[in-house]
């Protein structure tokens, strides 16, 4: 069973609607032990750190969270529920996230009045490393994104891939171990979306880096 965890982030919908066109049920939910429970995990969200981090203190997730990362469960992050995987965000004057990732969250900072932020729609990511997420997907496939932050691992060997925006290229996707993330949203990103999103039901990690 996937789970998608529920912490009041956002439309999970269009998440579990994704699952289900690949004929995959996944249950939508903030039960600690159904998530603990699950054979794979997703952590979306759509909304702003700190919000999103008081919700899963009040809902008693923080530390589940963490577990689910430490255990081996396929684990993937997607768009907020990248960043607060993160140590920090520049977000709400500063939010300490999760710290299951060694890095921050900066703000873009565009120069140029072109670049507006949030970056909304349509990316490539460039692959930097190969990752089971990704077979059969190209390099330089574009991607849905929706964001004003973006992920800063501060070791470089966690980005799988990296796109270019208002003068940054920064880590679309990023993962150790059992745990993956994407920056973009999968579930709004079409049939290659689709792709990624059945390479994660298929995905059978190790705890290595």
């Amino acid at each position: 069973m996937i789970a998608i965890v529920d912490y009041r982030a956002g439309n999970l919908t269009s998440v579990q609607l994704a699952f289900q066109a690949l004929g995959v049920s996944a249950q939508v939910t903030s039960d600690a032990n159904v998530i603990l429970a699950a054979d794979r995990v997703v952590f979306p969200g759509v909304g702003a750190a700190g919000s999103a981090m008081h919700n899963l203190e009040q809902l008693k997730l923080i530390p589940v969270l963490k577990k689910v990362a430490a255990s081996g469960t396929p684990f993937f992050g997607i768009c907020l529920g990248t960043q607060i995987l993160f140590e920090s965000s520049e977000e709400d004057s500063g939010t300490p996230t999760l710290g299951i990732l060694p890095g921050r969250v900066p703000r873009f900072q565009p120069q140029n009045p072109l670049d507006k932020v949030p970056q909304i729609g349509w990316n490539q990511v460039k692959i930097v490393r190969q990752h089971p997420l990704l077979d059969g997907i190209a390099d330089g496939s574009e991607f849905y994104f929706v964001h004003s932050f973006y992920p800063s691992p501060s070791d470089p060997a966690l980005a799988i891939g990296t796109t270019e925006y208002a003068d940054v290229t920064f880590a679309s996707m990023v993962g150790r171990g059992n745990v993956a993330a994407t920056q973009f949203h999968p579930e709004k990103s079409g049939r290659i979306g689709l792709r990624l999103l059945a390479n994660f039901i298929r995905w059978a990690p190790t705890l290595e880096a």
